[in-house]
């Protein structure tokens, strides 16, 4: 068992002011994996404060410089990718094969990435008689999700780094353990003290006082919809900068020219991808009604070839769920569709056959789902895809951006010219074209209420700065 009892504040593990503890479940065995302290507002005060202290001197550092503490993260984190898959495969479910390449892999890519950009990247540029500067934005709070721990961490706390500021991080309750391996990375790659700070505990308490305090200048928060609004409430008191990465409920919109039987085999891989604990899965999969048939035959053999299992053991494709409570969720999203009167074309609800232990939950498809059903509405957070069928064009884009989300989609076709014509008018912030591979360099963030801002490459870095124009004068007489 994985055990913390301290917080990392101002550059020094240091005792909690509470008492209490939170117990992290492995999700494949129900067994606890970790416990880490519970904190409590004055722990988020004192991180916050040491964080302000740190400041000046942090944004001051020279970007190389800055660059250089980033690489050396990069490289500790790299050399305990065993150990962080471990943990991440017990925290969220992700068999461990994934793990290991997607959430260490790509969390050691973009602390990489920023650890080169914040080298390379223009903080400053002549425009006309002005010089333009880009200066960090001050103290943020990063709040992170369970379902990409360390990777959701790294995307906002290294692009703030990189940028210049300091951090105050509160990682998900659910997936903390990672959350203090990064930290253990950070002060052994000497960080000043002050500049990244760790404190855990629930929203409603720590992550309040994040997102409320004066001392704090932006608030990144990634989760659901219903907390991201409650982040920009508090927020908006005190006029901070916030950038929200919230739900998603994305469209793979397949045209009738379209190589089919590739387009719903990456359609349902793209939704059950972490047993769909993926904010931008492709859950709804949009195709002519005149290939209904087909595509159901072909999306039932492709789900069924996710055989859920142990997420430790190598060939496992499909773990599972990262919390009872989201177990719950999920069955009780599967009821919902048969009582709706959905086409059941494979799972549904209960566990798994030959499965006695886990929040496992079936790989499931439903068939003609109506537009505007619960299930094809609602971010269901499992490996469950909903089928949709269109008569035309119109009608399927009418369907795509028929949603409260607009986080990402795909569109398959003959040819990319056609796709990228319905892609153009697709409200969403990203897509996929004819399987157009995933590309860390571009920007991530969505429409509607998937939230704003975005993360990623230099766009992610641009969220933590700020603008100054500085008039020079011209020709100024003697």
């Amino acid at each position: 068992m994985k055990t913390f009892d301290q917080f990392y504040i101002d550059g020094k593990w240091l005792k909690p002011c509470g008492t209490g503890t939170i117990d992290v479940i492995d999700s494949g065995t129900e067994e606890i994996m970790g416990r880490i302290p519970e904190g409590i507002e004055a722990d988020a005060e004192a991180a916050i404060v040491a964080a302000r202290a740190a400041f000046d001197a942090w944004a001051a550092t020279p970007p190389q410089q800055r660059g250089a503490y980033l690489q050396k993260i990069a490289d500790n984190l790299k050399a305990r990718t065993d150990e962080l898959a471990q943990l991440i495969c017990g925290e969220v479910g992700m068999p461990i094969k994934l793990s290991r390449a997607i959430q260490v892999g790509g969390a050691v890519q973009n602390w990489n990435a920023y650890a080169k950009l914040a080298a390379e990247f223009a903080f400053e540029e002549k425009v006309g008689n002005s010089l333009v500067v880009r200066e960090p934005v001050g103290v943020v709070a990063a709040i992170t999700p369970w379902n990409y721990p360390l990777n959701q961490i790294t995307l906002k706390v290294a692009a703030a780094l990189a940028a210049g500021c300091t951090v105050v991080l509160k990682p998900s309750e659910i997936a903390p353990l990672n959350a203090f391996v990064l930290a253990e990375a950070i002060h052994e790659a000497g960080l000043p003290a002050g500049v990244f700070n760790l404190v855990c505990g629930y929203g409603p308490v720590v992550g309040e006082v994040l997102a409320s305090h004066p001392l704090v200048d932006m608030v990144s928060f990634t989760g659901s919809t219903r907390a991201g609004k409650r982040v920009s409430e508090l927020a908006a008191a005190s006029v901070k900068r916030v950038a929200l990465e919230l739900g998603g409920k994305s469209a793979s919109v397949i045209l009738d020219d379209a190589d089919l039987p590739a387009a719903v085999k990456a359609t349902v891989g793209a939704c059950f991808l972490n047993s769909g604990q993926t904010c931008s899965a492709h859950t709804r999969m949009l195709v002519p009604e005149s290939r209904y048939d087909e595509v159901r035959a072909l999306a039932k053999s492709a789900a069924e070839s996710y055989v859920p299992g142990d997420p430790r053991h190598d060939r496992t494709r499909l773990g599972p769920l990262a919390s009872a409570a989201q177990q719950q969720r999920v069955q009780q999203y599967i009821a919902r569709g048969i009582e709706e009167g959905a086409d059941l074309v494979t799972g549904g609800p209960g566990m798994p056959d030959g499965v006695q232990q886990g929040f496992f939950a079936k790989p499931t498809v439903f068939g003609r789902v109506h537009p505007k059903a619960t299930i094809a509405q609602e971010e269901i957070f499992g490996p469950v895809l909903t089928i949709l069928t269109f008569k035309d064009e119109e009608e399927a884009v009418r369907i795509a951006n028929d949603s409260v989300y607009g986080l990402a989609g795909a569109v398959w076709a003959g040819s990319d010219e056609r796709a990228l014509g319905i892609a153009r008018r697709m409200r969403t912030g990203q897509v996929n074209i004819n399987g157009g591979g995933w590309n860390a360099a571009a920007p991530f963030g969505g429409y509607k209420q998937s939230g704003y801002g975005r993360e990623n490459g230099t766009y992610g870095l641009d969220e933590y700065l700020e603008y100054k124009a500085m008039q020079l004068a011209v020709n100024k007489p003697a």
